[in-house]
């Protein structure tokens, strides 16, 4: 291997990536601060990055990484980069839906159980004094319709813990033949007709901005329960909200925000919009601050990945 291929890290990330990157020949080196300004002034001298979302790499950027040879980004989706100028450019992509597929598919269990239970208002109505048995009845998963609108990595993930309970499991994806022994991929017209609960698990693309709005929402048979631990700028929360206040959607569990900033890292400053503030005060709704595949493990399995990856493509 070329000894001078040298990653410039742009995000902190488990030691690991590193120590093993640095074993393996490669030469490190480290910027967490400067300005997207500052390092585009100096980017032409590495031939990788790896990046979680501190900034957005748009063409701009990548004109002025004349040497550049990858992108790792240390989780699932690839949308802070301009992916289609970057690979005309002839730079790899390199991501890691894998590393915490597992954690993503137990939070979204997980939030969908609380809310059917409302473990979380019982929970706070408990330690505030309140004892309320019959207003916290929950519901049972049994005989449920599950629908999983995204059959990637996430996806299947989230299809594989349901398989523990009575469930019909059913997944919609613009790809033919994804299904599986864990679900069956119908029509998007066969899920909205059938699904109690919808999870998302799509990737933020042009196709998905935006997409559940109130003409989707409409379009199900039934009143349903809604997860999402995808992108929060594929949901428009105004019109979540007004499905909640019609009882259209039944509860909500929410990973992410429409409101997130890009980095994931903090919502957005100023005035609250009143439908985020709908969403603070909902007994049936569950915010998590964008943490479903942020687990212990997966902050480790995320950063084997990247390593294994540009191993496999430029140790020699």
């Amino acid at each position: 291997m070329d000894l001078a291929l040298k990653i410039l890290h742009l995000d902190s990330n488990h030691p690991l990536l590193w120590d093993q990157l640095q074993q393996a020949g490669f030469q490190n080196e480290a910027d967490f601060t400067s300005s997207k300004q500052d390092i585009e002034a100096k980017i032409e001298n590495y031939q990788g990055i790896v990046i979680r979302s501190r900034f957005k790499i748009d063409a701009s950027f990548l004109d002025k990484a004349t040497n550049l040879k990858f992108i790792a980004r240390v989780g699932a989706g690839l949308e802070s980069i301009d992916c289609e100028y970057a690979t005309a450019k002839g730079i790899r992509l390199i991501a890691a839906p894998e590393g915490n597929a597992n954690a993503v598919g137990e939070h979204a269990l997980g939030m969908l159980l609380s809310l059917f239970n409302q473990l979380n208002k019982a929970n706070n109505e408990v330690k505030s004094g309140q004892w309320i048995r019959e207003g916290n009845r929950g519901q049972e998963l049994e005989g449920k319709t599950i629908g999983i609108i995204g059959y990637g990595n996430m996806g299947k993930s989230f299809a594989k813990k349901l398989r523990g309970f009575d469930v019909t499991t059913l997944c919609y994806d613009i790809l033919p033949n994804v299904g599986d022994a864990n679900a069956t991929q119908v029509s998007l017209a066969t899920l909205q007709e059938q699904a109690d609960v919808v999870s998302l698990h799509t990737p933020w693309t042009p196709e998905t901005d935006k997409m559940i709005n109130a003409a989707f929402i409409s379009t199900f048979k039934k009143p349903f329960w809604f997860i999402n631990t995808a992108r929060g700028n594929s949901v428009v929360t105004e019109d979540l909200v007004a499905a909640l206040k019609t009882k259209k959607v039944l509860g909500a569990g929410l990973d992410v925000l429409e409101y997130e900033k890009l980095s994931f890292e903090t919502l957005f400053e100023g005035e609250k919009p009143a439908a985020f503030d709908y969403l603070l005060q909902a007994n049936n709704v569950l915010l998590t601050p964008h943490i479903g595949g942020w687990t212990v493990e997966s902050h480790q399995k995320l950063a084997q990945t990247i390593v294994d990856k540009i191993c496999a493509g430029y140790a020699k």
